[in-house]
Order: structure tokens, then C-alpha cells, then sequence
């Protein structure tokens, strides 16, 4: 047992383990990644939260505050950026939605452009990625979806214009 678990109590240890697992899509055995934004999307389609409201917008900020503290709960000595840590494809998934309408040909978008994004990590999200903790496992997928969400909103609005 570590220092760090033994001073959490068990059940707050499991919450953060659960969300920064990505309700457990981070235990995929193949592309957790993958995995976790795919999982991100589906509850964002079922959900009635719209990518223009300000509960979309509210639940990423209270997702970005959990964040860094729910994929701490899976960083050990030995795996600092653990793959079963996917909450920040969760929340870079969101980002990327944002602003987008709710439905298939833009959420289709909006997940490969994400995943191309986080997997090619443009300037400076890579450096980001070397950052310590919880903090450097999501800030480069904060930095992606944000490129996403603009990426996509720009060829929205042209083709809306056009």
C-alpha cells in the first residue's frame, strides 16, 4: 500500500479511480484512448446537454477540475501517465464538440478529428504531455480539443456561409 492510499479514504480512492478510468473504458485491453473518447461521445449523444449550453460548458469545467485529481488516483512510481487513465479524453472529446449541432456527421467529425489530434499532439500540446501528474495527463487533451472545437467550428461556419 502506498503512502498516497493510505492517507485517501478506500471509497474516494475508488470514485477518482472510476472517473479518471473513464467510468472504466480506460481498462480497454486495446486503444484505451480510443476507448474512452468513443465512450465520451455515446454519453454526450444520450445526453440532453447541446455542445452551445451552458451545462455542456459547465460540465467540462467541473470535469477539468476533477481531472488532474482523478487520474492522479492511477499514477504509481512506476506509470506516470497510465493508458487506463482516459478522463482527459472524456473531456477533450467535449471540448471538441462544443458549439458543434448534435448530430452524426459532426459528432463523427468531431471524434476523428480529436483522436488524429491527440494522437499527433500539435505544438505545444506535446510538451504539455511531459507536464507532472494528473496535470500533464490532461492538459495536452484540453489543448487538442480546443484545436478540434475551433478547427471544426470554422469549417461549420464556412460551409454554413457557403
Amino acid at each position: 500500500m502506498s503512502h498516497r492510499s493510505a492517507v485517501i479514504p478506500k471509497s474516494i480512492r475508488i470514485a477518482g479511480m472510476t472517473i479518471g478510468s473513464g467510468f472504466g473504458s480506460g481498462f480497454s485491453p486495446f486503444m484505451s484512448g480510443t476507448a474512452g473518447s468513443l465512450l465520451a461521445l455515446v454519453i454526450y449523444l444520450l445526453s440532453p446537454i447541446e455542445g452551445n449550453s451552458l451545462w455542456a460548458i459547465t460540465v467540462i469545467t467541473v470535469g477539468i477540475i476533477l481531472g488532474p485529481w482523478a487520474c492522479n488516483t492511477l499514477v504509481t512510481e512506476y506509470d506516470k501517465d497510465p493508458k487506463k487513465a482516459v478522463w482527459d479524453e472524456f473531456i477533450g472529446m467535449w471540448i471538441t464538440c462544443l458549439f458543434l449541432p448534435k448530430e452524426s456527421l459532426w459528432l463523427i467529425a468531431a471524434f476523428l478529428c480529436f483522436r488524429v489530434l491527440d494522437i499527433t499532439k500539435p505544438y505545444p500540446a506535446r510538451k504539455l504531455e511531459k507536464l507532472s501528474g494528473g496535470i500533464g495527463i490532461m492538459a495536452d487533451d484540453l489543448l487538442v480539443g480546443v484545436y478540434g472545437m475551433i478547427a471544426l467550428n470554422i469549417i461549420r461556419i464556412a460551409l454554413k456561409s457557403w
